[in-house]
């Protein structure tokens, strides 16, 4: 592609995303920066930093949040499936917490509500296929470990003594803490034009017009929190491995899902919905942080770039899925993944605390 071409793309894409297309309904969808947040109180956050890590929370002591979601890995575990809690394995991908805080939904099903952080900690605690512990259990344990006291009332005020619900808040905090920094895509919609390559100039304008990749694409983490058929193969060990078939149908049965015990597909949102046009429908994944949380897709299926834009390019997989063939060329491909990496930023480096021990508590809660 000329330069000329590169510059004139650049362009059309700061305009296309400063300025609304005059529509009867809305304005065109766009991939925007991440907006400035307001972080939540930082005694609050250390608190839940120091929760993430600590294996008391789950059932057996046997892991922890951040066993699934480690920072060396983009807060994902680099697994095509999870493997959930001790002795069972889960039948989809850990996605990233990185930039958690900008989800419509939680889940790559949608069940929990993106606004509630404290919540989807308190079903990874509690859940069975994950963390399998019961709060008010985990609450007595953290009542035992004097660090944890003076970190809690530090958070929560003088006197006030470990209580699930605020645990999981506590985390969550955390968790909405971890966002991307020094992104390339960032810097260049905010007028700094050399933050992205050539390369990566020509793929915003496939990823923006041919590729089509922004209808569902869009907002700050470049997800419309919407839920779309792609058609993705069905990872062979789902049903290959009987623990983690029996993952997926016992979550179908706590999900009320219809005749749940002869799926033999993650039906995905249809489990949620209990309508029959959402099955194989999931939602749509963020674009940030991509370098790091490979494999991709809802199982793991694809583990590079190359083979996710293949994919799309092709129309995806399978009848019904609600992609369509593109005809990009290899060069458009090439320049779409150089593209798609521009959207992650600076390492996030969190080292592992130490944990504190348990000690007998003789003061019965007074101070």
């Amino acid at each position: 592609m000329a330069a000329g071409a590169l510059v004139s793309a650049a362009a059309l894409s700061l305009t296309y995303l400063s300025t609304t297309t005059a529509t009867a309904q809305a304005p065109a969808p766009a991939l925007t920066p991440l907006p400035e947040s307001k972080p939540a109180s930082p005694a609050l956050v250390a608190l839940g930093r120091q929760l993430f890590f600590d294996q008391r929370l789950a059932g057996d002591w046997g892991n922890s949040c951040a066993s699934c979601h480690s920072p060396t890995k983009g807060f994902g575990d680099g697994m095509p499936l999870s493997l959930g809690y001790t002795s069972m394995e889960y039948f989809r991908n850990a996605p990233t917490l990185i930039n958690a805080r900008h989800r419509k939904r939680f889940m790559w099903d949608g069940r929990l509500d993106g606004a509630d952080a404290g919540t989807a900690v308190r079903d990874m605690v509690t859940e069975a296929h994950f963390m399998h512990a019961d709060g008010r259990i985990v609450q007595e344990r953290l009542k035992q470990i004097p660090e944890y006291v003076v970190l809690w009332e530090a958070a929560f005020g003088k006197g006030s003594e470990p209580y699930s619900p605020r645990m999981f808040n506590a985390i969550g905090a955390f968790v909405q803490s971890l966002e991307s920094k020094n992104v390339p895509y960032d810097r260049f919609v905010k007028g700094d034009a050399s933050a992205l390559s050539a390369e990566a100039k020509a793929g915003l304008a496939v990823f923006n017009g041919k590729g089509q990749c922004v209808q569902c694409h869009n907002g700050p983490i470049g997800s419309d929190g919407k839920f779309h058929r792609l058609g993705v193969p069905e990872h062979p060990d789902v049903l290959g491995n009987p623990l983690r078939t029996i993952t997926m149908l016992r979550h179908y049965a706590t999900s009320g899902m219809p005749n749940y015990m002869n799926a033999r597909t993650d039906v995905g949102f249809y489990a949620i919905s209990k309508d029959a046009k959402d099955i194989g429908k999931f939602q749509t994944p963020s674009l940030r942080e991509l370098k790091v949380t490979a494999p991709y897709m809802h199982n793991g299926v694809f583990q590079t770039l190359d083979e996710v834009v293949d994919f799309y390019d092709r129309g995806g997989g399978g009848k019904g899925t609600d992609l369509k063939p593109l005809g990009l060329s290899a060069e458009e491909k090439k320049g779409l993944v150089a593209f798609l990496l521009s959207l992650s930023g600076d390492p996030i480096t969190i080292n592992e605390p130490e944990l504190p021990d348990l000690q007998v508590r003789t003061n019965f809660g007074k101070n």
